[in-house]
């Protein structure tokens, strides 16, 4: 006789959260894949393609998942949520989308950070776009993209949206659900079960899904400035010491209210709004006699 090792299917709450969402985004719909490519390569492919309704796409497998500069994003089924979310959105201004998403998912994740010296892990905010659990270790990553309203009809002419400002974001999340091994990682990664053995990917999208949707809508009226006090409860680069991929040294003091991160330098303080950005790690303590 032989045995099934198949692993029970995975429950995803997708018609909970359709029901929470569909009155808040009209045309609204979810829908889960077994394996893609990437989640947010599938969505801009639509989006080129004139699907630009909203949705949210979740793969249980991504076998070309994307980071922030193309690195790679890999999980297994289960070990991982992977999942991006594709809505139309007009903000007056773009600067900071990834941190109110950031700042959404660490409150929807861990509602109120614990306090120092606590035994459980603080999900902090590593500017522009992860999510660090206490110890510098990535729980997970953000990726953005947009496209213009622009797609070729039956007669090859474009249609574009009425607002001129419109455009369809695709909003990329990847969360370790259980840690991956580390690698060859420049990050030692963290995972949800670090904060509670009993999170699973399902539960993790519930929780996240409609205050996200939330926090998109009230951005594109607001902007960032509104989330600035949230993201500096969480802020995990505030006074340690950074190195900027242009060479320049300092020490992050902080956010401005459009999401520039604050650099004081040799040279007093600079405004970065995209430079990649390492953490200089601290030097070990002395070995006692």
């Amino acid at each position: 006789m032989s045995l099934d090792n198949t692993a029970e299917p995975i429950r995803w709450p997708a018609e909970a959260i359709w029901e929470a969402l569909y009155p808040r985004l009209p045309g609204f719909t979810v829908e889960v894949l077994p394996s893609i490519d990437s989640t947010n390569t599938e969505l801009m492919r639509r989006a080129r393609a004139g699907r630009t309704e909203p949705i949210l796409l979740v793969a249980e497998r991504q076998t070309a998942g994307r980071g922030r500069l193309g690195r790679p994003w890999h999980g297994a089924v289960g070990d991982a949520l992977t999942f991006s979310l594709g809505l139309p959105l007009a903000p007056r201004d773009w600067s900071g989308l990834s941190l109110a998403v950031g700042v959404s998912v660490a409150e929807s994740l861990q509602p109120a950070p614990p306090e120092p010296g606590s035994a459980v892990p603080r999900i902090g905010l590593k500017w522009p776009n992860d999510l660090w659990l206490s110890g510098d270790r990535k729980l997970a990553g953000i990726l953005v993209e947009t496209a213009s309203f622009v797609a070729a009809g039956a007669d090859g002419m474009g249609t574009a949206a009425q607002n001129p400002a419109e455009r369809y974001v695709v909003i990329g999340i990847g969360i370790n659900v259980r840690a991956p091994a580390g690698d060859g990682l420049s990050t030692t990664p963290g995972s949800l079960q670090m904060l509670d053995a009993r999170w699973d990917a399902p539960q993790a999208l519930a929780a996240i899904a409609a205050p996200l949707v939330d926090t998109l809508l009230a951005f594109a009226v607001q902007g960032f400035a509104p989330l600035l006090p949230r993201f500096a409860q969480r802020d995990a680069l505030r006074g340690r010491a950074v190195n900027l991929t242009d060479g320049t040294a300092g020490v992050a003091e902080g956010l401005r209210g459009d999401g520039a991160l604050l650099v004081r330098t040799a040279q007093g303080v600079s405004a970065v709004t995209s430079s990649e950005i390492s953490v200089r790690p601290a030097a070990p303590a002395p070995v006692q006699p």
